[in-house]
């Protein structure tokens, strides 16, 4: 009567293989902003960009917190990215970007709603792409006795 470990199908764990999918996907994300930027000029660059912002914020709650759903990662980054746009209502982004090119990029300088809506599609896209990405199984090597 064969074993019952050997009769049940064991499923990979597929965390192992989600950091450095995620990482990956991080530095992809800041690669397609600035290629964006250089070949693309005004609501393109601007809205483009936007989406991107919330899908690298998406990649880096993936890349902390590995097991996050889909939805819960894409419902983060558009909170995350929507929370920065709100605070530039107040000066204090826009100060510390006039100091620090980084705190440009990251926090912004002026409020635009349309910006809410492209953090949207972000979460969206990043969302489908980490539920695709889940959809994968994670491959081992078989052992075969």
């Amino acid at each position: 009567m064969p074993l019952l470990s050997r009769t049940r199908e064991r499923t990979a764990d597929p965390v192992p293989a989600t950091r450095p999918v995620a990482a990956v996907a991080s530095v992809l994300t800041v690669g397609a902003g600035l290629a964006l930027r250089a070949v693309a000029e005004g609501n393109v660059a601007k809205y483009g960009g936007d989406a991107l912002y919330t899908v690298l914020v998406l990649a880096l709650v993936v890349l902390l917190a590995p097991r996050v759903t889909p939805l819960t990662a894409a419902v983060s980054a558009l909170v995350f990215s929507c929370a920065v746009e709100f605070l530039q209502l107040s000066d204090i982004p826009a100060d510390l970007s006039r100091r620090s090119g980084i705190a440009r990029l990251v926090l912004g300088s002026t409020f635009n709603a349309p910006d809410l809506l492209w953090y949207a599609v972000g979460a969206a896209v990043g969302g489908l792409l980490h539920a695709a990405m889940r959809s994968f199984p994670a491959r081992r090597p078989s052992v075969r006795g």
